[in-house]
């Protein structure tokens, strides 16, 4: 909850400001945990937070780790930011899922074009993922870096998989012309099925109700949106999904499994990170396996009909 780039910052769960004193910030953090308390009708979720952010800052030790990480004290190298891109992989001979496309890369793209939009005509960037300089940014431009490490943490997850998976990132739903932001975030092909997969950030706890995602941070209607855009891959490739798949960070989700049943007709499930390599092995209850000839076949022919954003 606190590394992500919309995420509320330690001190304000606690409800001080960052240069607050030691006893302060004590004081506030034992006043919080009596207002969230839920056996004193709190939040059950604000009271974890609260507890989590206190490990973050508690100690003097912690706190300057956590200050330097975040922006609030002197700042770390360029190179430490843990929203850089991706460094290159070291040399690694375990089996991995076959890959095409650059997960989160057009959101990283507009990213940091927005950035230096905001920061001014002019004025030089020197890290466009410094924290403090994150942190300060509108919450569109941070949205869309936040998106972009979902997704780069999702196809971690899927290439650990090994060979017996495929899958395709950012995929355009809308074709050659369309909007570049209407997209599939992956598509995955294996033997427990093809799944389109979303992967989201919205900074916060989501629930589900009624087949669709509710939260503070959720705007557009994102299980609806998923599945409209699978049927337009469906149609272009000629092929038939067994489910859909919404992947959030572990501590944004009550259930690290929620399959939240048939929206227009496709299963859907909404999971965990840590829980997703457990779906896609097992897939989604009521979900059509796939095997044998139909796994070439599917492949093939969405290998001729993707096209990526």
């Amino acid at each position: 909850m606190f590394d992500s780039p919309l995420s509320a910052s330690a001190y304000d769960v606690l409800g001080v400001a960052p240069d607050v004193d030691d006893e302060a910030l004590r004081k506030a953090y034992r006043l919080r945990l009596r207002q969230t308390h839920p056996d004193t009708g709190g939040d059950a979720a604000v009271f974890v937070q609260v507890q989590r952010a206190w490990e973050l800052v508690g100690t003097a030790e912690a706190r300057a780790a956590y200050d330097r990480g975040h922006g609030f004290g002197a700042s770390a190298p360029p190179e430490w930011s843990e929203w850089s891109p991706p460094r290159t992989a070291t040399r690694d001979t375990r089996p991995r899922a076959r890959s095409f496309g650059h997960p989160g890369g057009w959101r990283r793209e507009r990213y940091l074009s927005l950035i230096r939009e905001w920061a001014g005509r002019g004025v030089t960037v020197a890290d466009p993922y410094d924290p403090a300089l994150v942190r300060s940014a509108p919450h569109a431009v941070r949205r869309l870096l936040a998106d972009a490490l979902a997704e780069e943490a999702t196809a971690r997850i899927v290439s650990d998989l090994g060979m017996g998976y495929t899958v395709w990132h950012d995929v355009a739903a809308a074709g050659r012309g369309g909007d570049a932001d209407d997209k599939l975030d992956h598509i995955v092909l294996g033997p427990s099925g093809l799944y389109a997969v979303l992967s989201e950030d919205f900074g916060g706890p989501v629930r589900s109700r009624r087949g669709e995602l509710i939260g503070e941070g959720v705007g557009e209607p994102p299980v609806a949106t998923l599945v409209a855009r699978m049927r337009v891959i469906a149609r272009a490739a000629g092929v038939r999904f067994s489910g859909a798949i919404v992947v959030l960070p572990d501590e944004d989700v009550l259930d690290p499994i929620d399959e939240i049943g048939k929206v227009r007709g496709m299963p859907v499930a909404v999971v965990s990170r840590s829980a997703l390599s457990t779906v896609l092995r097992r897939g989604i209850t009521g979900a059509r396996d796939v095997g044998g000839n139909e796994v070439f076949d599917i492949r093939t022919r969405l290998q001729r009909a993707v096209v990526f954003v």
